[in-house]
């Protein structure tokens, strides 16, 4: 059977993540109900390149589907795809891959961002988390470069996680911002759940001076979760970037 990736964005603050779940509205729920009006009432499961948690956003996320026969061409599919969908998620490219294609386990890299800024501002609200106190730039790089050298990753999972390994490889984390806000990029061929929200948090803790660099690197060789510092909010997280080696053109 033809199989299609959905390359989407959404915005995560009505949803309780990506996956569906009983009771509760997820971004999965709405773009399977979706494709079922567009197949004549016909379920079509689908499988996403992740699971952000709630309030968690995307830039990019593949998702994929089976399907005997598209009811219209692409385009036409897309476009009412777009009319159905709910504004606060986005579809952009239908690609047909090879049936044995896989948006989760092929991805062979995903990026995220977290945004801090620091005075109080009505239009990110949902989107950068609002945080007073002044952080260390150059403190939270050394700390975040040790991240690059390590390859357990089990001090920043979520307690009670069910992964069957805590080894990643994270290719880039770097900090970048000015005096009104900053943002900090990871990039990594997998993540363990909550795990980014989990680093910023113990990072933050270095930029506001009550840990070393040294102090995190020890943390990340711990593989104590209790050892870390808490995760941030879930609203100023992004899935930015998600890459398959069979995908060409995949930045819009």
């Amino acid at each position: 059977m033809p199989r299609y990736f959905l390359e989407i964005a959404y915005d995560g603050t009505p949803y309780h993540g990506w996956q569906i779940q009983p009771r509760v509205n997820t971004v999965q729920l709405e773009i399977e109900n979706a494709l079922t009006k567009l197949n004549s009432g016909n379920r079509i499961p689908t499988i996403g390149c992740g699971r952000t948690d709630t309030g968690v956003h995307a830039r990019q996320f593949f998702l994929h589907f089976d399907i005997e026969k598209l009811p219209c061409d692409e385009e036409m599919f897309i476009f009412k795809l777009n009319r159905i969908l709910p504004h606060s998620i986005g579809v952009y490219r239908l690609l047909e891959v090879n049936p044995k294609a896989h948006a989760r386990f092929d991805a062979n890299s995903r990026t995220y961002e977290y945004h801090i800024h620091y005075l109080k501002n009505p239009f990110l609200d949902n989107r950068s988390w609002n945080l007073w106190s002044p952080l260390d730039l150059d403190a939270m790089n050394i700390a975040a470069a040790h991240l690059l050298n390590h390859r357990d990753f089990a001090a920043f999972q979520k307690s009670g996680g069910n992964a069957n390994t805590s080894i990643c490889t994270v290719m880039k984390a770097e900090w970048v911002g000015d005096d009104e806000r900053l943002m900090f990029t990871i990039k990594a061929n997998r993540f363990l759940r909550n795990m980014v929200r989990a680093i910023v948090g113990t990072l933050v803790e270095v930029g506001k001076g009550r840990m070393s660099p040294d102090e995190f690197n020890a943390i990340i060789a711990s593989l104590k979760r209790t050892e870390a510092g808490e995760s941030v909010p879930a609203d100023g997280l992004f899935l930015t970037n998600v890459t398959y080696p069979y995908l060409r053109d995949q930045l819009r």
